[in-house]
């Protein structure tokens, strides 16, 4: 393999760039040829590739964002926007991918392989930390601690207010950026996709509390929690309790901005050397992953179709903690 190429896709994540620029450098070491592809499947359908070089990387390690952009891309679905985006790989001579994303990502690049052959390594990036085949996805440690900064600044107004905030967090299927900010930010009740946490818990919890001379509380919830979002939550919770002093902050797209922290770039990095590597080593539809501080390189089937689990001793910790 003499000329790879690489893109984001899906939701940004800070770190793509510290990913971006380790792939970059790591393929021109090696004496490969690197093109960067923007806009993810969007870019590849319509050949929107240019040749990358070291100098092309720099000064962006400590960036959020994505130097290549991203989009999510209707037209890759298709049998002709996948014939489409071959062809133009094929033009520019490009041989094997590194695909820098989610389960999305991932998914489209397991059909294009089955379809054309154009093998494709994978690194996770998403803030979500939702994907099975590493402990950490790029993105994951600056979400949660932007998310818990934020928090931290909640919880001086609802002490100062005596009223409880419910706080929405990113997590559409899973509560891994709920639960570290929920144990760090000192939280009451946190509410993820993968309990159930009824309004009845939620009010028992807040009576208890009042009972206990507590006079503010903070209420963490992910976005795809099955009682709703934090307003529609806040909403059922007030009907039941209507002399509480209520408010909603939903810190939104906010998690997915910023400088990357210590942490993501060293994690982007060496996932980024590995992308390559891999590629070079002969793998396939594999994503490099991180488990118990060793590399590890995860089919794309599994890392697709299987679910990565809360560890249950972390609920228990926000329930011992908040009494």
């Amino acid at each position: 393999m003499k000329r790879i190429g690489v893109f984001t896709s899906g939701g940004d994540a800070p770190g793509m760039n510290a990913c971006i620029r380790a792939i970059v450098r790591t393929a021109v070491y090696y004496g490969l040829e690197v093109y960067g592809i923007r806009r993810g499947y969007n870019g590849m359908i319509k050949g929107d590739i240019f040749k990358m070089e070291s100098i092309t990387v720099s000064n962006i390690i400590q960036k959020g964002g994505t130097l290549l952009k991203s989009a999510r891309s209707k037209e890759f679905l298709t049998k002709e926007g996948r014939q489409a985006a071959y062809e133009q790989l094929k033009a520019h001579g490009i041989e094997g991918l590194v695909a820098i994303g989610g389960d999305g990502t991932f998914t489209g690049a397991n059909i294009f392989y089955e379809e054309y052959g154009i093998p494709t390594i994978g690194a996770p990036g998403t803030i979500d930390n939702d994907l099975y085949g590493t402990d950490y996805t790029i993105g994951y440690d600056t979400a949660v601690n932007t998310a818990l900064d934020a928090i931290d600044k909640i919880r001086d107004t609802a002490d100062s207010h005596e009223r409880v905030f419910f706080v929405e967090v990113m997590g559409r299927d899973s509560g891994y950026i709920a639960i570290p900010c929920a144990i760090g930010g000192g939280a009451e009740i946190v509410m993820i996709p993968e309990t159930d946490t009824s309004i009845d818990f939620v009010i028992e919890q807040l009576r208890a509390g009042w009972s206990r001379s507590k006079t503010s509380f903070i209420v963490i919830v992910a976005e795809g929690d099955e009682e709703g979002s934090a307003t529609e939550i806040a909403a059922k919770v007030s009907q039941q309790i209507p002399n509480m002093d209520a408010r909603v902050t939903i810190l939104g797209h906010v998690q997915r901005g910023g400088a990357p922290t210590a942490a993501d770039r060293m994690l982007a990095s060496q996932l980024g050397i590995a992308c390559v590597e891999g590629l070079m080593a002969g793998r396939t539809n594999e994503m490099a992953g991180i488990i118990n501080r060793e590399l590890v390189y995860t089919p794309f089937i599994e890392t697709i179709t299987k679910q990565k689990l809360i560890n249950p001793n972390f609920t228990k910790m926000v329930d011992i903690l908040s009494v």
